[in-house]
């Protein structure tokens, strides 16, 4: 089964062409709502967060507005935070991949948005950098609601440049032309593998 590593930076529209790839059939693995699923009420995650940082825990759930209060600009508390989620969202990955064997899938798709900025390149078979260019990323990432200049450009400055992506991107579909555009992308590059590993 090949694992393809899916990120891209803020509004470049992976979440959009995450779900391109779901419609063609190949299960995806969304990290961030792996995490959200272990901070929501039930969650793995709640009862050794709210231990390590107490406080942080409302109606069963954790806070992330809290948490996020209590770890960020503090490398200390954030490393803290790592190692209890970590081998959380690791253990739960791994189910996912176990299922998708099972029924027989050839591909699966990893989306992390901070694939290089954590390593997790290493732990796929191939890197997929979604892009656009850098007036209809700021376009779009601007349309949001809350956002401002200056919050986009300290989120920009925590991620790994689009360019240094791309050069270190296996594939990269580009998602500036319109939707249909990067649909024929995803199609032809899930042909594209699959010939290459029938060969």
């Amino acid at each position: 089964m090949l694992i393809l590593g899916l990120t891209g930076s803020i509004g470049m529209g992976k979440s959009t062409t995450s779900k391109m790839f779901e419609a063609a059939g190949v299960p995806v693995y969304d990290s961030d709502a792996a995490v959200h699923a272990l901070y929501a009420t039930g969650g793995a995650a709640v009862e050794p967060v709210e231990t390590a940082f107490p406080g942080v825990v409302v109606n069963g759930a954790i806070d992330r507005a809290k948490l996020s209060a209590r770890v960020v600009g503090d490398p200390e508390a954030l490393a803290k935070l790592e190692a209890i989620v970590h081998p959380l969202v690791g253990a739960h990955r791994i189910g996912f991949f176990e299922k998708a064997k099972a029924e027989g899938h050839d591909i699966v798709v990893l989306d992390v948005p901070l694939l290089f900025e954590t390593g997790g390149e290493k732990r796929v078979d191939k890197v997929v950098v979604v892009s656009a260019p850098a007036d209809v990323q700021r376009e779009r990432v601007l349309a949001r609601p809350e956002m401002t200049p200056e919050k986009f450009e300290a989120i920009l400055a925590r991620q790994t440049p689009d360019a240094e992506k791309r050069a270190r991107a296996d594939f990269v579909i580009d998602t500036g032309q319109g939707l249909d555009h990067a649909r024929r992308q995803v199609r032809d590059l899930l042909t594209l593998l699959r010939t290459s590993r029938s060969a």
